[in-house]
């Protein structure tokens, strides 16, 4: 260490051994501008002062903070506010750390599910999306499900607001719904199965035959044969009947119609049509992902009313 005019000067290894830079480090930042020597010795040797240490020791913390050698430079040049610069990375770190979850989340979920290297690569394509991305895949299903249709607007709204969500620190499960979603919305059955029912609800709009009240009526489909499968009542015994009668008189009342042998073939080609497992389960899948309660299966329900319906087609 030297003295020059009452100034403490640290040659280039002695910088290094202060700060626990390697030499080379500080020769590229020197020779870079971002921490030039202060002097020289009359052999040529680079020589640096205690601001000059100071300012080194900074720009080791920016780089550990990950913040490039071009924005260093204008920082300590004074041409960028310190501030928008630590926003700026700050935001990039979150990018990061959000990265890392998602990536530790799709491990332990092939961890679990002991996934083959096709799943794999799909897993880790589909958690690489970002938020927006992953909306898209869903808003463009839905898109091309009701493109030109005038289906019921509350239903239709329920549909493109029930986006999924990963959360910023997913389980493996809702990774795994998440994967089953997406392969679920690009199966051409299923969303030829989903055009079909908006197809039929549209048409039963134009021709004035909407229920006011669609939730009330599956509710009670779902109450009562939900009790006579726990009864152990089969679809086609004459115990169904009651059940049947009561449903079918329900749906006639809501659509403003006389329950006979044609009302209750349109009633079972419309709950044919609007019963798909799958449709239930892209609503599971949704609740998976974003952390919602869950509901029990309805389909059963509705399956059993289709039989129930072929085998009682005329009101007692």
């Amino acid at each position: 260490m030297d003295d020059v005019e009452g100034d403490t000067l640290y040659t280039i290894g002695e910088l290094s051994n202060r700060t626990g830079l390697p030499v080379r480090t500080i020769r590229f930042y020197s020779d870079a501008g971002v921490v030039p020597a202060t002097s020289r010795t009359s052999a040529g040797y680079r020589l640096y002062d205690v601001e000059a240490a100071e300012r080194l020791d900074l720009v080791r913390t920016l780089r550990d903070l990950g913040v490039d050698l071009g924005t260093i430079r204008r920082l300590l040049e004074r041409e960028l506010d310190v501030a928008e610069v630590a926003a700026a990375h700050a935001e990039a770190l979150d990018v990061q750390i959000r990265t890392l979850r998602l990536r530790r989340a799709v491990l332990r979920a092939v961890a679990e599910r002991g996934s083959s290297p096709e799943e794999i690569e799909l897993m880790h394509k589909l958690a690489r999306l970002s938020d927006e991305e992953r909306r898209r895949i869903i808003t463009d299903f839905i898109d091309e499900s009701f493109a030109g249709l005038a289906v019921d607007p509350a239903f239709e709204s329920k549909m493109r607001s029930a986006l999924p969500e990963l959360p910023e620190d997913p389980e493996p499960e809702q990774v795994d719904a998440w994967v089953e979603l997406a392969e679920l919305v690009g199966d051409p059955g299923f969303r030829a199965s989903v055009r079909r029912m908006a197809e039929f609800q549209a048409e039963e709009i134009a021709r004035g035959g909407a229920p006011e009240n669609p939730a009330h009526l599956g509710r009670l489909v779902t109450e009562k044969v939900s009790a006579a499968i726990a009864d152990g009542i089969a679809p086609d015994s004459d115990a169904a009947r009651p059940v049947v009668d009561e449903i079918a008189a329900a749906y006639a009342d809501a659509h403003g119609a006389a329950d006979g042998p044609e009302f209750r073939r349109d009633l079972r080609e419309r709950t044919e049509i609007g019963t798909d497992p799958r449709a239930e389960r892209y609503w599971q899948l949704i609740a998976v992902i974003n952390g919602w309660e869950t509901r029990p299966p309805a389909t059963p329900a509705f399956e059993w009313l289709i039989e129930a319906l072929r085998s009682h087609d005329t009101p007692a």
